[in-house]
């Protein structure tokens, strides 16, 4: 495997002393796992943050190998993450799509959609500007993997909201049953931090 393109950092966790292993959504070749060496020094700590976005060479001997990637920052989302609402939307549609979706297929409208999400969260002066946009991309999220109908249309905050705890249940039992970490939890932080705009 050698693949060298633009991708959308979902996950990462430690691996051995200063490596990490990184979930990265590619457009051509969906989510692809890989080991980037010294992911928790000093100099990519602040590019392996989920949501960035990164051009990545990811590299395999085999196709049974654990890839090698090298990334480098294109687009940070750090600034955001002091944020509480911001922050807590990130963390949960990057924490949703690395547990969803399965490796090495490609899904270029999620690719689309999830970095017309992100650039939506972090650059809209309030959440009433994304709120909509991640009530979409969840329901489009479940219909690319065989669990959704029709796009759903939104009149306002309210609805959005509705709609968001609507699809909590679909997405718990569909897209996220054999996950063994709690990705719960961020969508229940955001959903608690959206709560307060009401």
């Amino acid at each position: 495997m050698h693949l060298t393109a633009p991708a959308i950092l979902l996950a990462t966790r430690p691996h051995g002393e200063t490596a990490v292993i990184a979930r990265l959504l590619t457009e051509e070749s969906g989510v692809v796992a890989a080991y980037v060496a010294g992911g928790r020094g000093r100099q990519l700590r602040p590019v392996v943050i989920p949501g960035n976005i990164v051009q990545a060479e990811i590299r395999a001997k085999s196709d049974s190998q654990l890839p090698f990637a090298r990334l480098e920052l294109v687009q940070s989302r750090g600034p955001w993450l002091s944020e509480p609402l911001p922050s807590a939307a990130i963390a949960w549609v990057t924490a949703l799509t690395a547990a969803a979706l399965p490796e090495r297929n490609a899904y270029p409208t999620l690719y689309a959609a999830l970095g017309g999400l992100l650039d939506a969260i972090c650059s809209a002066e309030t959440a009433r500007q994304w709120v909509e946009a991640l009530a979409i991309y969840e329901a489009l999220l479940l219909r690319e993997l065989g669990y959704g109908g029709e796009r759903p249309d939104i009149a306002g905050l309210g609805q959005a909201l509705e709609i968001l705890d609507r699809q909590e249940p679909l997405i718990a039992r569909y897209l996220l049953a054999d996950t063994r970490a709690d990705v719960l939890a961020a969508r229940h932080l955001l959903r608690q931090r959206l709560a307060r705009m009401v």
